[in-house]
């Protein structure tokens, strides 16, 4: 068993997401590295919440919020139900490949790092292609973002985000909705 097979928590919030959650789902469980997945579902309206609760795998454990909430509440709840030494968020579209967590997991296995974040605009990779001015709003406020806390980012808003279970566990997340992007950078900075 390599040091890194089922070391995983992965966090999914997911709100109207039932065109993709059984298919994101059964990527994030192909990896060998996922120990557990929590799905928290904030409030979707969409058939969502029926395909969460087909979900007969003792790695997944579905939390469904009352109301939508926001990103950041779900992400909140979540991070209080994981287990596993090594935290990551996966959002439920299909925008972000559970096949790229061991090379987001390495700095911090590595010792270089307690905190990782992917990034859509650096490397030399293919990526997903982004609009515009969606590019342009993310490096502008990614470099509001590395001002305020002096780190030198990519990509403030990417979805991967991995942390050593104690980092974020001992982090108080206060913003419910997508404020928990750059909340949760100043706190790990």
């Amino acid at each position: 068993m390599s040091e890194t097979e089922s070391m995983l928590s992965v966090v999914m919030p997911c709100y109207n997401e039932a065109e993709t959650v059984e298919e994101v789902i059964a990527a994030v469980l192909d990896s060998p590295h996922v120990g557990e997945l929590v799905v928290v579902d904030d409030g979707s309206s969409d058939g969502t919440r029926d395909r969460l609760r087909a979900i007969d795998d003792e790695r997944v454990s579905v939390i469904l919020q009352p109301e939508n909430r926001g990103k950041g509440a779900a992400l909140r709840e979540g991070f209080t139900h994981v287990s596993q030494p090594y935290v990551i968020i996966q959002d439920a579209d299909l925008e972000y490949d559970p096949r790229e967590y061991p090379k987001l997991l390495e700095p911090i296995l590595d010792g270089r790092a307690d905190v990782v974040y992917g990034s859509r605009f650096a490397g030399g990779q293919e990526h997903r292609v982004l609009y515009f001015w969606h590019m342009v709003g993310n490096r502008f406020l990614t470099l509001l973002s590395n001002m305020a806390t002096n780190l030198n980012l990519t990509d403030m808003e990417t979805c991967y985000k991995v942390f050593r279970r104690e980092v974020i566990q001992d982090v108080h997340i206060e913003e419910s909705r997508f404020g928990f992007e750059p909340e949760i950078t100043a706190k790990v900075a």
